[in-house]
């Protein structure tokens, strides 16, 4: 399932390369569309085994699933703009790959124990956004009038900066905007670290219901430690 996905992600880029062999693009035509058999299989069987088939359907893995054959089904014998579009959707496929990995999973049921932190900290992370735009606005508008036309525009300043990134396509010339950026800066380094904190104290919290689960597991005369990450759930 690993290799299929990994195959139709290269298929698609190959798609974007022009003037290939007609040859080729024959190839990938059909790479695709054993893809799509084999995906489409794979979907009806989940729904088939699964024991609240409308919950799957609905969830995470169900929608994926499904949006990663439909677009082949919608696109099929259209020549429309708007539909070629709606392929790109096959790139979902790749958060297939999470279903067969057991760090992924961790690392999802990682972000579900933070989640609550995490919301809180996209919102504050939007205001700061939010108030370096601001303030940029007011530091340079005058000084770089077309550069800094409005907060709309010095969003793009904002995000760069408060993401330590740095483009250099706008910076400030005044000093009160150089020293607001410095401000900005030292709370970009915060805005990058506290996620990164959360989601590695979750991991390991993960990881330790993990053992926790499998040890109850084996005490019941279940599988062997080790064997419940890898467990596959319709």
């Amino acid at each position: 399932m690993q290799l299929l996905v990994l195959g139709s992600v290269v298929s698609f880029s190959l798609e974007t390369v022009r003037d290939l062999d007609p040859e080729v693009y024959w190839v990938l035509n059909w790479v695709e569309l054993f893809t799509v058999v084999f995906f489409t299989l794979e979907y009806a069987l989940r729904i088939w085994v699964a024991e609240d088939r409308l919950r799957f359907v609905r969830s995470f893995y169900g929608v994926v699933d499904l949006l990663s054959v439909l677009p082949y089904y919608l696109a099929l014998g259209v020549d429309l703009r708007s539909i070629r579009i709606v392929r790109f959707l096959r790139l979902l496929r790749l958060f297939k790959l999470a279903r067969y990995s057991a760090a992924a999973q961790r690392y999802s049921r990682a972000i579900r124990i933070v989640r609550e932190e995490l919301i809180l900290f996209g919102a504050v992370a939007g205001i700061l956004l939010y108030f370096s735009a601001v303030g940029v606005y007011y530091f340079e508008r005058d000084a770089q009038p077309e550069l800094y036309a409005s907060v709309f525009h010095s969003l793009w300043w904002a995000i760069v900066t408060l993401t330590t990134v740095g483009y250099g396509d706008l910076y400030p010339v005044t000093t009160g905007g150089r020293i607001f950026t410095c401000l900005v800066l030292v709370v970009g380094l915060g805005v990058v670290a506290v996620p990164t904190g959360l989601l590695a104290s979750a991991l390991s919290q993960a990881r330790t219901e993990e053992h926790e689960e499998e040890l109850r597991e084996q005490e019941r005369g279940g599988a062997p430690p080790g064997s419940g990450t890898g467990e596959l759930s319709p």
